[in-house]
C-alpha cells in the first residue's frame, strides 16, 4: 500500500519545474565555478563559490523533502505568523546586523551569513497570499487594496532603509498578484506612466514635460468630448496637476533620497555621463563579454573577460555575463527559455488550483522570479540600471538559492494538491 500511495504521490510531482529547477541550478555551479576559476585553484572545493552552492542546493533539498509532506492547511494558518517573524529579522539588522558595501543587511554567525530581506520574501508572500484569500476580501475596495500595499510596504520600507533600494524594489513585484484578483489596471498604467514621466523628466527640461502634459490632457478630453457629451473636465484638470506635481518633485527625489551610487547609474544608463573607465565600467565590461560570446560561446573556461575579471561581481549581480561570454548566444537565450517555461508552467498549474490561497502564493512566486530575471538580464545588457539583484538559483548567493528552492518546493506541495479544498 504505501508503495502505491508513493508512486501516486511521485506522480502527482510537477517533474516540468522539477527539471527546470535542476537545470537552473547546475547552470549557476557551472558559471560560478568559471566566473571565479584560477589556475592557482583547478580542483572544485567545497569552501569555494560554486561548492558552497552545491551545499546550500543539497541542504535545501533536504528541508524540500520535508516541506513536500507538510498539510497544506499549515502555510495557510501560519502565512502572517512567518511574515510577522520575518519582519522581527528585518528589525533586529538595525541592532545585530552586520554592515558590508555600506548596507547593514546580514547577520554573520561564526562565518554562517543570514540575508533577511530574502527571507522576507517568503514572508510577504504567504501574507499578501492569506489576505487576498480571507472570506469577503475584495481587492477592489480601498480597505482591502490599501491593507494589502501596507503588507508589501513594511518590508520594503525597513529594506530601504538598511539601506539596499535593490532588495526592495523586488517586493514591488507583489503588487502584481493583485491584478489576478481583480484589480483594475489602469493603476497598471498610471505606475508605468509615473516611470516614465520619472525618467523623462531627468533627461528633457522640466518646461517641455509639462506642455507636453497638458496638450496630452486637452488632447485626450477632446476626443472624449466629441465621443461623450457629458465628459466633465475636471478629472482631466486632477490629472495635469497630479502630473505637474510629479514632475517638480523628480529633482527634490532623484538628488535627495537616492544615494550618489545609485545617480551615476541612472546617469549612466540614461547617457546623460560617458564613462566606460568610472561609473559606467561595470556595465561596459559585461556587455563586452557578452557580445564577444558570438553565436556559440567561447567555451567552459575560455572566456578571455571573465578569466581577466575584468567584469566586477561577476559571480554574483554579473554571472549572466559568463554566460553570455562562454555559452554564447544559444546557451543564453537557452537559460532565459528555461526561465519563461518555467514561470509559464507554474501560472498554469496556478489557474487549476482550487484554493485561492495556493494559487495567489504560486503568483506570487512568478512574480518574484520574473523580476529578479528581468532586472538581472537587463543590468548585464545596460539595460536597467545596476541595483544589485541576483539571477534566481543561478547567482551565488546561499540566502537567495535557498529562499527560491524553498519557494519552489512549496510550490511542488501545492500542486501535487491542487485538486483540494485544503
Amino acid at each position: 500500500y504505501s508503495k502505491s500511495m508513493n508512486k501516486v504521490f511521485l506522480y502527482r510531482l510537477d517533474w516540468l519545474v522539477i527539471l527546470c529547477y535542476l537545470m537552473l541550478v547546475l547552470v549557476g555551479v557551472v558559471n560560478i565555478y568559471s566566473s571565479t576559476f584560477n589556475n592557482l585553484n583547478e580542483v572544485f572545493v567545497y569552501d569555494s563559490l560554486a561548492g558552497k552552492h552545491v551545499i546550500i542546493f543539497i541542504i535545501s533539498l533536504v528541508f524540500g523533502f520535508f516541506i513536500l509532506f507538510i498539510r497544506t492547511q499549515f502555510f495557510q494558518q501560519l502565512s502572517y505568523l512567518i511574515y510577522f517573524v520575518s519582519i522581527l529579522l528585518l528589525i533586529g539588522l538595525f541592532f545585530f546586523g552586520e554592515t558590508i558595501n555600506s548596507a547593514t543587511s546580514w547577520y554573520i554567525v561564526k562565518g554562517f551569513s543570514l540575508q533577511p530581506s530574502e527571507l522576507a520574501k517568503i514572508g510577504t508572500a504567504f501574507a499578501i497570499s492569506r489576505h487576498l484569500s480571507d472570506f469577503n476580501t475584495d481587492i477592489k475596495k480601498f480597505s482591502n487594496l490599501f491593507t494589502g500595499l501596507i503588507i508589501i510596504l513594511i518590508p520594503f520600507i525597513l529594506i530601504i532603509l538598511q539601506p539596499d533600494p535593490g532588495s526592495a524594489i523586488i517586493f514591488g513585484s507583489f503588487f502584481l498578484v493583485f491584478f489576478r484578483e481583480g484589480l483594475s489596471f489602469n493603476y497598471l498604467i498610471f505606475s508605468l506612466f509615473g516611470l516614465v514621466l520619472f525618467v523623462s523628466t531627468l533627461i528633457i527640461p522640466i518646461n517641455y514635460i509639462i506642455l507636453l502634459i497638458i496638450l496630452i490632457g486637452f488632447i485626450i478630453f477632446y476626443f472624449s468630448k466629441r465621443t461623450n457629451k457629458k465628459t466633465r473636465v475636471l478629472p482631466y484638470i486632477t490629472f495635469i496637476l497630479i502630473s505637474t506635481i510629479f514632475i517638480l518633485s523628480v529633482n527634490f527625489i532623484f538628488n535627495s533620497v537616492f544615494e550618489q551610487r545609485h545617480r551615476d547609474r541612472f546617469n549612466v544608463i540614461l547617457g546623460l555621463v560617458e564613462d566606460s573607465r568610472g561609473l559606467g565600467y561595470n556595465i561596459n565590461q559585461s556587455k563586452i563579454a557578452i557580445g564577444s560570446g558570438g553565436l556559440l560561446g567561447k567555451g567552459f573556461l575560455e572566456g578571455t573577460q571573465t578569466k581577466g575579471n575584468f567584469v566586477p561581481e561577476q559571480q554574483t549581480d554579473y554571472i549572466f555575463s559568463t554566460v553570455g561570454e562562454e555559452w554564447g548566444f544559444i546557451g543564453s537565450s537557452t537559460l532565459i527559455m528555461i526561465y519563461v517555461v518555467l514561470i509559464i508552467r507554474m501560472i498554469n498549474r496556478a489557474e487549476k488550483q482550487s484554493n485561492i490561497f495556493r494559487r495567489n502564493f504560486i503568483y506570487a512566486i512568478c512574480c518574484l522570479m520574473l523580476s529578479h530575471f528581468t532586472i538581472n538580464i537587463g543590468m548585464s545588457l545596460g539595460l536597467i540600471p545596476t541595483v544589485g539583484i541576483p539571477l534566481p538559483l543561478i547567482s551565488s548567493g546561499g540566502t537567495t538559492l535557498l529562499t527560491f528552492s524553498l519557494l519552489i518546493f512549496i510550490y511542488l506541495n501545492f500542486d501535487s494538491n491542487r485538486l483540494n479544498e485544503w
